[in-house]
């Protein structure tokens, strides 16, 4: 399907974000929310004084609580999910510019978030608005190979962010997205919008459960893809599965001419732990002729550090990417290991 490439529109973003492992600092309730309760708690103590004795108490805490209770309920408007991983927490939480977002959290990190108002289809954290660097490079890619960004595959669905973002923001992308329970992707449809994508979007997107490295190995059309973006984690780990050398094998076999391959890679322990980011710019660099590594920072929802490694055997300019030399690569990683 070759398209003469053209330069796509770029949905602009008011913030500064399968899932994106990013410590859940928030969910404290709000000052406003704060003294709400403790007017509920005064309120409940002056019953339990005007009522006196034990029963009087016991209705005063009854009333403290179903309040407490009730003002949590609506500030965060909480759902408790089951997933292959556990439990998750569906939540609420107010952004910095006082727009609400709808957040994803297991296993103590943040795998998603959407917002609820109109910007629903723009991704909130900024690693997913990095995801876009494949749509930035399209036209060095059309120039080089006659083709641009047209078919695209996203291991790891999560909560849908970016696969949202692009289908909506690029009227002639087809992409596969590969997420591997269907729990996770039924509450994506109930909480995250998806329901609405699959509507919009119809047979431009194909949702396949299944585990990505399974899906990578199966019997696909070798350079079927244009791109193939690498979201998946379990928790706050990574799918090593997906990230050793074998795998990117495989990733480069279903890759275009000049196509694009990019890996969320996530730091540790506050941003000084980059073993993961050296070893998988090690692996790639074993198998692809170029790789570039792209910081994509959420100043929000801050704690630990995205990093974008991009790998691909086209010579393109990355804007934004970081220099390193060889004492910078890791070791890198195989099936064996």
């Amino acid at each position: 399907m070759d398209e003469r490439w053209t330069p796509r529109p770029t949905a602009e973003h008011n913030m500064s974000g399968a899932s994106c492992p990013r410590p859940a600092r928030g969910g404290m309730p709000e000052e406003a929310v704060d003294v709400v309760v403790i007017l509920a708690i005064a309120i409940a103590c002056t019953i339990g004084g005007a009522s006196g004795g034990a029963a009087g108490l016991a209705m005063a805490i009854l009333f403290a609580l179903a309040s407490v209770i009730a003002i949590v309920y609506l500030r965060f408007d909480p759902h408790i999910t089951h997933t292959a991983n556990g439990f998750a927490l569906i939540r609420t939480r107010r952004m910095r510019d006082g727009s609400l977002a709808r957040v994803f959290r297991q296993g103590g990190v943040y795998q998603s978030a959407t917002y609820l108002d109109g910007r629903r289809f723009e991704p909130v954290f900024a690693y997913q608005r990095a995801f876009d660097i494949v749509f930035d490079l399209e036209g060095q890619k059309f120039e080089r190979t006659g083709r641009g960004v047209v078919d695209v595959l996203a291991l790891g669905g999560g909560g849908y962010a970016w696969p949202k973002h692009a289908l909506m923001s690029h009227d002639n992308l087809h992409m596969d997205v590969v997420e591997i329970d269907e729990a996770v992707t039924r509450a994506a449809r109930r909480w995250f919008f998806v329901d609405e994508l699959e509507a919009r979007a119809g047979d431009r997107l194909h949702i396949i459960t299944a585990d990505g490295r399974a899906y990578l190995e199966g019997e696909r059309d070798a350079g079927c893809y244009d791109a193939i973006v690498n979201d998946t984690f379990s928790g706050h780990e990574p799918v090593l599965a997906l990230a050793t050398v074998e795998a990117a094998r495989v990733v480069r076999s279903l890759l275009a001419p000049g196509g694009l391959y990019v890996a969320n890679v996530v730091s540790h322990e506050g941003g000084t732990e980059l073993t993961f980011l050296r070893d998988t710019a090690a692996t790639l660099r074993q198998v692809f002729a170029r790789v570039w590594i792209v910081p994509a920072t959420d100043e929000q929802f801050d704690g630990e550090d995205n990093y974008l490694v991009i790998a691909s055997d086209g010579p393109y300019a990355v804007v934004g990417s970081i220099p390193f030399d060889e004492e910078f690569l890791g070791t890198p990683m195989t099936d064996a290991a």
